[in-house]
């Protein structure tokens, strides 16, 4: 599988690969896409020495996922946690958790999805207008959290400019067959008034969707992990030879089977907002409510009433021990704003506040098991300064505070307060062909959790140089040299208790210090004729990497795993190349092909836990002013580099199809899009999953989706 994938992906590479989507104004060329999370001096996509890409409005409405981990999870670099189709964060990179930072259009998303992969983030992509992504580290900008990546998404609550016209929005209907969903969403903006130079700007938008648990093609169980329970069972088989294998028998019997369940959902939020759009900026506010129902998948063996028919109902069906399920809801405020009137030395201000009170409760049955409360607020502010000679720079604050608590249970981590402050600055200088940035941070946290008397403080430091050069029209090179720190995250200093979803008993070390990587990354875009390409590569050598590591014992009839800190070291690529193939009429080909590999290991002590292994994915289109018709396979190869007491995971082979109908021709009045995914009926489980041994990824699935736009 692993030499069939490196073939297929090296000959695509050579050959071609995508204009996916679009016509060269709206994707097949990224040199009009704006790459604003990477630095506060913005970007084009093809001019950034970091790993930076964007997706627009209508790569996102196309692909229509519940999760932003599933959202993602096709992109150059990523995967999913998948902690069912619910919670399903991204993981950059092979990082994942506190690593890697979801934003709210700059800020973090205020929830405690980076506590637990079964925690779902509070931020809807039913309702994102654009998704930036920023692959490797990100903490001079964003703090500890981004140290392994940033997920920006940007859904237009508060408006930045006028809508053209007095009104634009959009609304969005779907449903599909393999977990029976229903999902509408829309939203608009609207012109309410003027004064003199001054308009004001309203935003309304909402979102629904319901799903009842999702199709799989065999068992819910591995492989893998059937025929290591078999090995256990015949074990205990040779220590009670006078036991009845009955009660084996049954449970075989009982095993899921075409579906996972517990992975019904239903999820409903919206949010209004208003802004003051002026000559030289805008400044606005917005409140949001999100409140989410879903079931956790994998928690324990299910296990049926006595003749009861196991089939397509499955949705409905009694069980003796009822799953657990999360009631989430969060409230949200914001105010963002951005001046662009020059005063002293400062060209643009950009400032962004958000408070948010989230709340999720873990439901057993009728029962509430846990509760998990954080409020907390983040804010930043910008300075762009005035560009001088063929210098620029910026600079900027930026404060957050959580106030976290686990009640129940499951309270694997005590109630504790964080607060992090920090400055940053970025400077930059171009020459002709050359560009050179350096950037440095300054962070200070502090974390405690009064009931244990436990506190801790830490002093960070983060610098990095970039130098890239155009050395002919159209290609660009780039390197980037990084030093950054790291503060440990609460739940890694202070857990200590039963954790379900992870199945494990969690013990946090409150003596550890400071993560410190060191790393090169590098990156190439070019533009030839029809054909465009982006390579990334990147070393990253980690001191005291924190990681959650099973020991081999047990308390509470659960494995132990303790949080330790190990040195590291991360390396890979991504490579994507778009081709326009050919024009046949108003018909035009094009062809995308992607391949992207990390490899992870702890020093002298094995494999990393829970790493992608190497993939491709290879597609084709055909787009006419009426109608587009797209094809893609996903490879992904065998992972057997794995830790101790993990699994190793199959590879697999998914073909998705999906043709696109716009009765008005290039206008976006009205879509029609029929979408076919994992058309063979694959069983596939994703490496970088905690459930990957009783969760695979969906079966086939048809879905149908209608959009307009005013």
């Amino acid at each position: 599988m692993d030499k069939k994938l490196l073939l297929c992906g090296a000959a695509a590479l050579a050959m071609s690969a995508p204009v996916y989507a679009q016509d060269e104004e709206d994707h097949g060329h990224a040199d009009d896409e704006i790459i604003v999370t990477g630095s506060p001096i913005a970007h084009p996509e093809h001019e950034s020495v970091i790993a930076a890409s964007v997706l627009t409005e209508e790569e996102l409405a196309s692909r229509g996922e519940s999760s932003i981990g599933q959202l993602l999870r096709q992109e150059p670099g990523i995967s999913a946690t998948f902690f069912g189709p619910a919670a399903s964060r991204p993981v950059i990179r092979g990082l994942s958790g506190d690593r890697v930072s979801v934003l709210d259009a700059g800020i973090g998303s205020i929830d405690a999805s980076s506590v637990s992969d079964d925690h779902a983030v509070a931020v809807e992509p039913a309702t994102a207008e654009r998704i930036e992504i920023v692959r490797g580290a990100a903490t001079l900008y964003y703090g500890s959290s981004a140290a392994g990546g940033v997920v920006n998404v940007f859904d237009g609550r508060i408006p930045d400019s006028v809508p053209e016209g007095g009104l634009d929005g959009a609304v969005r209907g779907s449903i599909a067959t393999v977990d029976d969903s229903e999902e509408v969403a829309g939203g608009f903006d609207a012109l309410v008034g003027e004064a003199g130079d001054l308009s004001f700007v309203f935003h309304g938008e909402g979102y629904f969707r319901s799903t009842e648990d999702y199709d799989i093609p065999g068992f819910a169980e591995s492989a893998a992990m059937r025929a290591a329970e078999e090995e256990d069972h015949d074990h205990e088989e040779d220590e009670h030879e006078d036991e009845d294998d009955h009660a084996h028998e049954h449970e075989e019997e009982e095993e899921a089977f075409g579906f996972v369940p517990n992975t019904a959902m239903e999820s409903k939020g919206g949010a209004v907002g208003g802004s003051i759009v002026f000559p030289d900026g805008f400044i606005g506010v917005s409140a949001k409510i999100a409140r989410s129902v879903y079931g956790v998948p994998g928690h324990h063996h299910h296990h049926e009433e006595e003749g009861e028919d196991h089939d397509d109902e499955h949705g409905e069906e009694e069980h003796e021990e009822e799953g657990v399920a999360i009631d989430l809801e969060q409230e949200r405020y914001d105010l963002m704003g951005e001046f662009n009137k020059p005063f002293l030395f400062i060209d643009t201000t950009k400032i962004r506040f958000g408070y948010a009170d989230y709340t999720h409760q873990e439901l057993e049955g009728d029962e509430v098991g846990t509760t998990f409360n954080n409020k907390g607020f983040e804010g930043r502010i910008e300075f762009l300064e005035k560009e001088f000679g063929n210098f620029r720079g910026a600079s900027g604050f930026q404060y957050k505070h959580r106030n976290f608590e686990a009640i129940g249970a499951e309270a694997f981590t005590p109630p504790n307060i964080t607060d992090q402050f920090g400055v940053f600055t970025v400077r930059e200088y171009e020459a002709g062909a050359w560009h050179l940035q350096v950037a440095g941070r300054y962070e200070h946290t502090k974390t405690e959790a009064e009931s244990v008397s436990l506190s801790r403080s830490f002093d960070a430091f983060s610098v990095s140089a970039g130098l890239g050069i155009e050395p002919v029209d159209h290609v660009f090179i780039g390197i980037n040299a990084l030093r950054t720190e790291r503060a440990p995250a609460p739940e890694e200093l202070f857990s200590n208790g039963p954790h379900l979803a992870t199945n494990a008993y969690e013990v946090g070390n409150p003596a550890l210090g400071k993560e410190t990587a060191r790393g090169v990354e590098t990156t190439l875009h070019g533009e030839f004729g029809p054909v465009s390409m982006t390579l990334n590569g990147f070393y990253t050598d980690y001191k005291d990497f924190v990681a959650l590591i099973p020991t081999g014992e047990e308390e509470d009839e659960l494995p132990v795993y303790n949080f330790e800190a190990h040195d590291a070291v991360f390396k890979g690529f991504e490579a994507q190349v778009d081709a326009d193939l050919f024009s046949v009429g108003e018909v035009d080909v094009g062809a995308r092909a992607q391949l992207d590999y990390v490899h992870a290991k702890f020093k002298g002590e094995g494999a990393v836990p829970r790493i992608p292994p190497l993939r491709s994915i290879l597609g084709l289109e055909a787009r006419s002013p009426f109608v587009d018709v797209r094809g893609e396979v996903e490879l992904a190869a065998k992972q057997d580099r794995i830790a101790d007491y993990e699994l190793p995971t199959d590879g697999y082979t998914l073909v998705n199809l999906a043709a696109t109908w716009r009765p008005r021709g290039d206008d976006d009045w009205l879509s029609v899009q029929l979408r076919a995914d994992n058309v063979t009926d694959e069983e596939a489980r994703l490496a970088t999953s905690f459930l990957k041994d009783v969760a695979p990824l969906p079966g086939r699935s048809v879905k149908l989706t209608l959009r307009g736009a005013f």
